[in-house]
């Protein structure tokens, strides 16, 4: 291995290296991908999308059984929550897809190698040098030579200063061990991570609280989005806080107990069995050689180019580390694939950050592309908005789950949709479509005459395109 010469070296497993290894091997390239965990699959399939999502869906199920009469289906007894068994399917899902991952390891030629990856500096005629520390009692250490390097080390939970994560005060990551579903838990942070975990553990029974520094739910998401999601969450039960400052937590013999100010400014105390801290992600970019070269570094972000390129020649980095992007899987993904074709020489189009979609698997879903209606008049467009309800689509009505709206943004002048944004039945599907829309420049005039199959909740996009114009059918 050390007289080989890569032409890419991939430092991280996640989505971002994983993929870049793949499409590189299917491109023909010499690749290695270093990873120091014991398994291929990053943050992701082990502890984040992957995981939560298979609980959610366990708790959609759940959500189901409990109106089981409604539906004319009888028998079915008294629910009740299997915790080691929804854990043990959750754990076979991943399983599963870390062996997928080993196999296109396999398929597409890539060369795993296990330990911590880190730069030596620039290259030296053209060539990089990565060292590759194993982990253990026995520490070895090898280097290898390649024309490229890609940097996707991911990203780490961040907790709230002066606490470190446990069993009673967690993050993604020590939730997803509990070995029983607890009776209440306070949230911390009101993005996706919290929302979702407020809505899995609501359905399977705990008193949930969350906690928003910010002023609104789901902060990234449109402002209706936000106020919508509030109501249901009320609706379901969910205690919401918007404006709250947590100014303190502490445990005690029952749990742990929360010290907030509220959006008036009085301070609170709540107590509760677990506490989730979901207050975002830090990038894992520290002790990775980066200060050796010449790439830019804010607030351990990396800059990069459109086509994912560092400052330092040869390097790009991709995933959670690039600074700028949303720290999504299917960023970092993209994000590699773009990076593998430009050293490949092949065709690609840069990542933009208005037509990557971001998608929340709370109950209801959320899916959204593009400018919210705030942001739009901001940049100076003269916006034109629809808001078309599920309530009026038939399908919605036929899964009884009729919550929730399609938020059109477009430009007034040009019919140009800006963004698109759903809450309700399936819409981190149905966001796809918007996606498509907004990546081929389609306007609303188009999009009114596509043919939507019925009955179907795509329908709502249709009724959703439409209603700029006030001429949904089904409203």
């Amino acid at each position: 291995m050390a007289d080989t010469i890569y032409d890419v070296v991939i430092i991280g497993g996640g989505p971002a290296g994983y993929t870049a290894a793949i499409r590189a091997g299917q491109y023909g390239l010499k690749v290695a991908l270093i990873e120091e965990g014991e398994k291929l699959g990053g943050t992701c399939l082990h502890w984040g999308c992957i995981p939560t999502k298979s609980l959610l869906f366990n708790a959609e199920v759940l959500d189901h059984m409990k109106h089981a009469k409604e539906y004319g289906i009888e028998g079915v007894g008294e629910l009740k929550v299997n915790w080691p068994a929804v854990l043990k399917r959750k754990n076979d899902i991943v399983t599963k897809h870390t062996k997928g991952l080993d196999f296109l390891m396999r398929k597409n030629k890539v060369t795993v190698v296990k330990g911590r990856g880190s730069l030596t500096g620039p290259a030296k005629d053209g060539i990089h040098t990565v060292e590759v520390v194993t982990a253990g009692d026995k520490k070895t250490a090898q280097q290898l030579k390649t024309k490229n390097v890609a940097l996707a080390t991911g990203s780490d939970a961040r907790m709230l200063p002066g606490l470190k994560p446990d069993s009673t005060i967690m993050t993604n990551i020590e939730v997803l061990s509990m070995t029983e579903v607890p009776k209440s838990m306070i949230v911390i942070g009101a993005g996706a991570v919290g929302v979702e975990f407020g809505s899995i553990f609501k359905t399977f029974g705990s008193d949930i609280t969350i906690l928003e520094y910010l002023p609104k739910m789901v902060p990234n998401e449109d402002d209706e989005i936000g106020k919508e999601l509030a109501r249901l969450y009320r609706k379901r039960g969910i205690e919401t806080n918007v404006g709250a400052r947590v100014d303190k937590v502490e445990k005690t013999k029952t749990g742990a107990k929360v010290t907030y100010t509220n959006a008036e400014g009085k301070q609170v105390v709540k107590d509760a069995e677990k506490v989730l801290v979901a207050v975002g992600r830090s990038p894992r970019t520290e002790n990775v050689g980066i200060e050796k070269t010449k790439i830019k570094v804010e607030r351990g972000f990396v800059h990069v180019n459109e086509w994912m390129q560092t400052e330092e020649p040869g390097i790009y980095a991709i995933g959670d580390i690039v600074a700028g992007l949303p720290q999504l899987a299917h960023v970092g993904a993209m994000c590699g694939i773009v990076a593998m074709s430009k050293i490949a020489g092949k065709p690609a189009r840069p990542v933009r950050r208005d037509r990557i979609p971001a998608c929340t698997y709370c109950e209801p879903q959320i899916g959204s592309v593009g400018l919210t209606e705030a942001m739009a008049k901001e940049k100076g467009y003269t916006v034109k908005v629809g808001k078309f309800p599920f309530s009026a689509n038939s399908k919605a009505s036929i899964v009884d789950s009729h919550d929730g709206f399609v938020k059109v943004v477009s430009d007034a002048k040009y019919g140009e949709i800006l963004g698109v944004h759903i809450i309700g039945p399936s819409a981190t599907e149905l966001i796809a479509e918007a996606v498509t829309a907004i990546e081929l420049e389609a306007t609303i005039d188009e999009m009114m005459f596509i043919v939507h199959a019925h009955p179907t909740l795509a329908e709502a996009m249709l009724d959703g395109f439409g209603s700029v114009e006030n001429m949904a059918i089904n409203v």
